[in-house]
This record gives structure tokens, sequence and C-alpha cells, in this order.
């Protein structure tokens, strides 16, 4: 049995918390709101951001950072654009060789950083994982067979954390690729948002495959711009987080972006929930990296004119359709 500190209690770290506790291990998980953990350590759910699943008793749930970091493994599952700061505060008291696996898929704003950048600036010199590929957080709680990537430059490492934390629905594939598991997880939701434009648009499902598939070029070619490997966009933290994101009304940058695609107002979408659609704040972040590196990114442009630009939707469509015509490879 390890000790699994969980940083983060949204329905994702909630999820994960319940998948760790599968394979055998103690699980101590930290809430931002203390309202949170009283839910979860006496009555054994988390009613505000994952309601209607009752969580095993042992999962320990705590409002100080400390706690959740006296462990063996601590998975940071807070929001993108909050990583640094949890960090910060995560610092002190982080044990010396106490392994860091990332769960949040996102770019920080302003510093274009990946999470592995931002976490490696603030906790230096300790391990550094990252977990990601095809999730929803309801179908983890339910115990649905799902599959993710966990990438770590240490192979040794990798296996060690694969096995203590993989079961029988929770499979876990290994991967060296450190980059490449975050673009792909990080750009997917900025897709998505465009992806349920298009369905609140009532484009057709023609037109969400076109986008899907060009916008996993989109992926690939910042991917590998970065230093990502074409394979691992081709994998369960690329095209298959992709392909999910892109497709059900569960995923909250799609929904989302339906949302927006039907005629509502961002900042009314935004004050109606209690979870963060991170592809809202990734799409400044992905289109600024994209110029750093000088690559193309059409879609991504497009959806971060709408976002953050005022841009007018069914314009923006028309844009992109203008382009020039090009070989389908580029």
């Amino acid at each position: 049995m390890s000790k699994i500190g969980i940083i983060g209690a949204g329905a994702w770290g909630t999820a994960l918390a319940m998948a760790a506790i599968r394979a055998g291990n103690e699980v101590v998980i930290q809430a931002h709101e203390p309202e949170v953990a009283e839910a979860i350590n006496h009555h054994h759910e988390n009613s505000i951001f994952l309601p209607s699943y009752e969580l095993d008793l042992g999962i320990k749930a705590t409002s100080v950072m400390a706690d959740a970091v006296d462990a063996d493994v601590v998975l940071l599952v807070a929001p993108a654009q909050h990583m640094r700061g949890v960090c910060d505060a995560a610092a002190a008291d982080w044990p010396s060789g106490v392994p860091a696996i990332i769960c949040a898929k996102g770019i920080e704003q302003g510093s274009c950083a990946l999470m592995s950048e931002v976490v490696g600036e603030m906790l230096p010199g300790k391990p550094i994982a990252v977990l990601s590929g095809p999730t929803f957080a309801a179908e983890v709680a339910r115990d649905l067979p799902t599959a993710v990537t966990l990438a770590c430059d240490d192979e040794t490492m990798a296996k060690v954390l694969m096995e203590t934390l993989s079961t029988r629905y929770f499979r876990i594939y290994r991967s060296r690729d450190v980059i490449g598991s975050q673009i792909g997880g990080a750009v997917k939701n900025v897709l998505a948002i465009a992806c349920g434009i298009v369905e609140g648009r009532k484009l057709g499902d023609n037109t969400r495959a076109a986008l899907v598939t060009r916008g996993l070029a989109e992926i690939s070619r910042l991917g590998i711009a970065k230093g990502a490997h074409a394979e691992t966009l081709a994998g369960l933290s690329g095209m298959g987080d992709l392909t999910l994101t892109c497709n059900a009304v569960q995923s909250r940058n799609f929904s989302l972006g339906v949302a927006l695609g039907s005629g509502q107002r961002l900042e009314d979408i935004l004050s109606e929930r209690n979870s963060v659609a991170e592809g809202v704040f990734t799409a400044s972040s992905v289109t600024d990296l994209a110029r750093r590196l000088n690559v193309d990114l059409p879609i991504c442009s497009a959806v971060d004119g709408v976002l953050n630009h005022g841009a007018n939707i069914d314009a923006t469509i028309n844009g992109l359709l203008a382009r020039p015509l090009k070989a389908e490879t580029t």
C-alpha cells in the first residue's frame, strides 16, 4: 500500500481518489473549500463537484495542504491556471523524492508554460510525471473501463507509478514523452469548444469530423514544434482525448461551445457553472505559444478570437471556410 495525496477535490480529483483507493492505496485528498472536505469526511460524497457518487470510507479529506503532500505520491489536480500558486503553497512541506503527477490539462497564460515546466520551476528537484488521456470523471467514478497515459522521463519510476495506480478498469500505459502528453491534453480542450460551436450552430456531423481531423493536425504541428513525438499525439493523450472531448455533451468544453453556438454569451455560461472549462483559458495560451514557435493554428486562433476578442461566430466560420486550399498533410 502507498499513501496517495491528491491536491484538488473537483470532479476529476475525486474520481482519481476513487481509482487510487480501488488500487489498494491509502488516499488523502485536499480540498480548497473546507465544506467540500467536510462533506467527504462526514457524508462520503462530494456533493458540489461530483454529486450522487458514494465515496469509499477510506478516502480522507483535508483543507490543509501539508496533509496531502505527506505522502508517497502526490497527484496535482488543481486547474491549470492555479497550478503555480498551488505548487508555491505546497513547496515548503513537500518531502524530498516524492513524485508529483500532473493531472491538469492546460498551458499557463502569459508564460505559455506547460504544466511540467510550471511544476519543475516551483518544485525544483522533485520527480515529475504526467497523467493524461480520454477520461470523464463520472465514468472513472463508476469504475467503467478507462485507459490513460502516464508520461515520465524516468522509465523505472513510471513503471512503479503505473503499478501503484492501475486497476483492472483503470489501465495505465507508460510513455517517456512528457511534452506530447501535455500538448494533446491542452489543445483538445480548445478544439472541443470549436466542435461544440459546430453542434450549437447545427452544422452537421461532416463539419465536426472535419474539425476534429484538422484539429489533430494542429495538435501535431504544435506538439512537434515543441519537441513531442508524433506517435504520442496519435495515442491516448492525443487522438484519444480529442475524440472523447469533441463528441460528448458531458465534456465541459464541448458543452460550453454548444451554448456559445446556440447564442448564449460567454459571461452568462461561465456564471452558471461551478466547474472549470480549461479551454476558455488555454485558447489564448495555445495561440500565443503557436506564435512563439511560428506554427499556424487556424482553428485554435478562431476559438481564441471568439472567446477573447469579440469575434463574430458566423464571420469566423466563414473565414475558416475561405482559407486557401492546400495539401492535407500541411
